[in-house]
């Protein structure tokens, strides 16, 4: 389904995360239900019949399904609000929808702005001038709405038709009064803000007399309050004055004005008070006040949570240290250290770590970036970019030229001494590639906290992708500060010197995977021209391998050309990048996935297993080839009737992206079983030959 989420807020799925942290992995979402295509039942329902040129009223109406949620106008700091695409007749125009007063839903300390009830949104239809009396004007629109539980989020969409009679009034359908009663009444008279260091004073007329319990603020304005923020009221004469808390991540300066809905909460016997909307310029707002009782609504944090989102991201950056492309770099500086003085091995463990965690942090703070901007991007995005693939091969096979002796790099040296200035920045940019080339998928322990990141605050969220970069430095930082682990080391001796050369070896086999990942993912001229520029590369190392062995300083040349062969990779080798497709024929018959073959498969009472790979994820390629495309699946999932769907996420796809955040995960893989009937569950993702043949059996997943 092809939706837009403009906002990192816009994170449909704030819970799961959390869920999976905690060990609860079967709580991943509620199964579509098997007689209804959606969760929330949308229909297009005109007031009255109308006369050519006259304005009336059409209804969105909205009835989500037990447990669930449909979104305001401003979904707050997750979720996305409904929209319309209209086809009209000719002539005829549909205003902005007036939605009504929406409720509070605070989870896992985010705010959301919903409807957990039957709701309506109601727009202006102008019908032709030139209309017939008598005709029948079809009205069409594409409807798209998110639908929510506590702990999943569906994206659904539908294409909704009525039709309006032109002639003579006709009795109007009854329910538009109570559709009415629930917007928000206008104000009829200026309201006032004014911006202060910690957020905002808005001022809003309001008789002295009138009882208002539990208001709450919904401000229409995205990006400019913290939602989830305590909101004060206090009342100064006919004036009800509220304090907002500036957004954490502001989109932009001081708006020029702020519309929104003051929600006036319930009365004693707990029947909705309705709400006001309003328009508030820049202007004065009373200063003190008389606070009104038991109207701040702190936002709990949940300090635990987010400490075992830090502590699975720490957990996932140790296994990355295992990774084919960081295990040799990682045990090169370790012999290295090994040779050192103590003070040696401090600094550079230090320099390390520093690189390790500044990449990963970029990397995280990039990603948020990109969301709030409104890209659709995931975990590991950068390696679905072809100009940074070309880099990371060519990276690759400097690595494994300098590993196979060809030229010496200082960060990777095996000399040991003092480092110098040199050598600490070796250690540096060795830890700023290792991250880099580290951090594709999304391994065990790791996947929940990536997860997590994408719905905490700014400040938290780059907590946890500082953590990933701890762990993924902590073996190197231990080596370097514990003397016993160092002499745990073998001594050093001439075998170091087979030992680099043996590691040229998988660092070989992943600039072999890196150039079959650019043909998967640019094509064969693309490809091609990242293989002519390698070579390049090797042949402008040789040339300083040689002064280097000769006793002489690198040429001039070599960086300055080192440094065009890596801007024409970046740069100009994605432009031969072609968006073919490199689908491989699939044992257990597996069909590419869409929202829609997902919804079709669930509507027939099918079992589905749905899976996100991507060909730069390893361990999605070896779960591939040890339990999920194997003869032992293929005959249990074709006994079964089981619909098998595939998401590849090589090449960037905001619907799998989208996909992806609405369950939680912040990148590959993801594994999702659908039984026939039945609750969805999220897989592991370390799978054995026989996890996915269990489930055809059992329908549960294996422990």
């Amino acid at each position: 389904m092809a939706m837009a989420f403009p906002l990192f807020r816009r994170v449909a799925l704030w819970l799961v995360p959390f869920l999976a942290l905690a060990g609860t992995e079967n709580a991943l979402a509620e199964s579509l239900a098997p007689d209804a295509p959606t969760h929330i039942h949308a229909a297009l329902v005109p007031e009255r019949a109308g006369q050519p040129g006259e304005t009336i009223t059409l209804a969105l109406t909205m009835q989500p399904a037990r447990d669930w949620h449909g979104y305001w106008s401003n979904p707050g700091d997750a979720g996305l609000a409904p929209t319309l695409d209209w086809t009209l007749p000719k002539g005829a125009s549909a205003g902005a929808m007036q939605f009504p007063v929406p409720q509070t839903l605070l989870v896992a300390g985010l705010m959301n702005h919903v409807y957990a009830h039957d709701f309506a949104i109601l727009i202006p239809f102008t019908l032709p001038r030139d209309a017939k009396p008598g005709a029948v004007l079809p009205i069409k629109a594409k409807a798209q709405w998110l639908a929510c539980t506590s702990t999943i989020c569906v994206p659904e969409d539908a294409v909704l038709t009525t039709t309006v009679n032109v002639g003579a009034a006709t009795k109007p359908d009854a329910r538009f009064a109570d559709w009415r009663a629930a917007l928000p009444a206008p104000l009829d008279q200026p309201a006032h803000f004014a911006a202060t260091q910690t957020g905002y004073r808005l001022a809003i007329p309001f008789p002295a007399g009138t009882a208002i319990t539990d208001p709450h603020v919904f401000l229409g304005t995205d990006g400019v309050i913290d939602y989830a923020a305590p909101q004060a009221f206090s009342r100064s004469g006919d004036t009800l004055i509220i304090e907002l808390a500036k957004s954490k991540t502001p989109l932009g300066a001081t708006p020029a004005a702020l519309t929104g809905v003051l929600s006036l909460g319930h009365d004693a016997a707990g029947r909705d008070l309705g709400g006001i909307s309003f328009g508030a310029q820049p202007g004065a707002v009373p200063a003190g006040g008389a606070p009104l009782a038991g109207t701040a609504k702190p936002a709990p944090f949940s300090w635990a949570l987010l400490g075992l989102a830090i502590l699975g991201a720490m957990a996932g950056g140790l296994v990355l240290n295992v990774m084919p492309c960081v295990f040799p770099i990682l045990s090169l500086k370790a012999l290295a250290l090994a040779r050192g003085n103590s003070h040696h091995a401090h600094l550079e463990a230090l320099a390390y770590t520093a690189g390790v965690m500044i990449a990963c942090l970029a990397l995280g703070a990039v990603m948020l970036a990109l969301r709030a901007a409104g890209g659709e991007v995931g975990w590991a995005f950068q390696l679905q970019d072809p100009g940074v693939v070309a880099v990371l091969f060519l990276l690759a096979m400097a690595i494994t030229a300098n590993f196979a002796g060809l030229y010496e790099l200082p960060g990777l040296s095996m000399s040991g001494g003092a480092p110098g200035k040199g050598g600490l920045w070796g250690a540096f940019g060795t830890g700023l590639l290792a991250a880099f080339v580290a951090t594709p998928c999304t391994g065990p322990f790791m996947a929940a906290a990536m997860g997590a990141a994408l719905v905490l605050p700014t400040i938290a969220a780059l907590a946890v992708f500082g953590a990933l970069g701890f762990g993924l430095a902590l073996p190197f930082l231990a080596i370097g500060f514990i003397p016993p682990l160092r002499r745990l080391l073998p001594r050093p001796g001439a075998w170091m010197v087979w030992f680099r050369h043996a590691m040229a070896v998988p660092m070989g086999l992943t600039v072999l995977a890196l150039g079959w990942l650019a043909w998967r993912l640019g094509g064969t001229h693309y490809a091609a021209a990242a293989v002519a520029l390698g070579a390049g590369v090797l042949v402008l190392l040789a040339f300083a391998g040689r002064g280097q062995h000769a006793g002489r300083a690198v040429g001039r040349w070599v960086v300055p050309g080192l440094i065009v062969l890596a801007v024409l990779a970046g740069a100009g080798a994605p432009r031969l990048a072609s968006a073919e497709r490199h689908d491989d024929a699939s044992l257990i018959g597996a069909r590419p996935f869409t929202e829609a073959a997902l919804d079709a498969a669930r509507a027939a009472h099918k079992p589905v297993f749905a899976y996100f790979t991507a060909d730069w994820c390893l361990s999605c390629k070896v779960n591939e080839h040890v339990a999920i495309e194997t003869q032992q699946t293929a005959d249990a999932f074709r006994k079964a009737g089981v619909v098998v769907l595939v998401g590849d996420w090589t090449r960037r796809d905001p619907a799998i992206t989208r996909f992806l955040t609405g369950a939680g995960a912040a990148g590959v893989p993801l594994y999702l079983w659908y039984p026939a009937d039945g609750d969805a569950q999220k897989l592991p993702q370390v799978m054995t030959p026989s996890s996915l043949a269990a489930l055809t059996t059992t329908g549960r997943r294996q422990p």
